[in-house]
Formats: structure tokens, sequence, C-alpha cells
């Protein structure tokens, strides 16, 4: 089943960066939710291997709201190519993605049914 809402991932460099981009995403209304976690990365990047210590941010939002949420990230983001990935919610609650509806401001008159 497509819940038509997703989970998209970033990654940035410090704590401050994520917790910054986190309520502005919020503010805009382009996520109920956004989830930061210190991670670990190890990665290709200009030919080289590299590592670093990231905050990992995982939205929970709308998935017709990729294109302006991938925008808003890229433009309030200090990496060259940030991580912009969006994984499909297939299955959630009911209430779960009730509560995205009402607080993701495009979607705000949407309710999830099961049934469709």
């Amino acid at each position: 089943m497509n819940t038509g809402y997703a989970v998209v991932l970033s990654t940035i460099d410090s704590e401050r960066k994520a917790e910054i981009l986190a309520k502005k995403i919020l503010r805009k209304k382009l996520a109920a939710c956004v989830q930061i976690q210190k991670i670990k990365s190890f990665y290709r990047w200009k030919g080289q291997t590299e590592h670093a210590e990231e905050y990992l941010l995982m939205i929970k939002t709308a998935a017709d709201l990729f294109s302006q949420l991938s925008e808003f990230i890229r433009q309030n983001h200090s990496y060259e190519t940030p991580e912009i990935v969006q994984i499909p919610i297939t299955e959630a609650s009911k209430e779960y993605l009730d509560w995205m509806a009402d607080e993701i401001q495009p979607l705000k008159t949407l309710k999830f049914d099961p049934r469709e």
C-alpha cells in the first residue's frame, strides 16, 4: 500500500545546524516531525574515501512535498551536495497518518483513509 507519506533523510555536519534546519522545516510546515541522530558516515567523495561525524535528519512528510522540501533543504544547507533521499512509508497506523496530515500545512484538509 502507498500511504502518500514518506521519510526524507538528510545529513549535516553539526548538531546546531541540524536543529536549525529541523526547526525551519517545521515552521514552513513541510514536515510533521524531524528526528535527529548522531551518526558516523563513511563515503566516497571526489575519488577519495572519507569519513565524518554527522547528524542524520529523519523528516516525516507527505511524499508529494518532496520537490518543495528538497529545494528548501538545498537552499538552507551548507553541503555542496546534500543527501536528500525519500523513502516511502508503505504502512503506518491511521492515527499517525492523520496526525501527520494535521501538521503538514498543504495537507491539512486530507485524512488517511485505509480503504483508498
